[in-house]
């Protein structure tokens, strides 16, 4: 499974972990990625999203049908 965001876009930042010693190696910083199922009434179907946590709780803000419309102006496909 990708580490990528539906709705928001949300992906992995990169950036260097430092040691007591101050030696750098590469590290990757992971967004919280779940796989949540919704009913979408308008189309009497369920839909399957990789989402972040951040965009979970905007769907339950704004409703799974303005977040579905946000989803396809992204141009990703749900």
């Amino acid at each position: 499974m990708s580490a990528h965001c539906q709705l928001t876009g949300a992906k992995p930042g990169f950036g260097n972990a430092i040691s007591h010693s101050h030696r750098r190696t590469s590290r990757r910083f992971d967004p919280n990625i779940q796989r949540k199922r919704y009913w979408l009434p308008g189309e009497g179907r369920y839909v399957r999203l990789t989402l972040s946590a951040k965009a979970i709780k905007t769907i339950d803000a704004i409703g799974i049908e303005a977040a579905m419309a946000r989803i396809r102006a992204r141009g990703v496909k749900a």
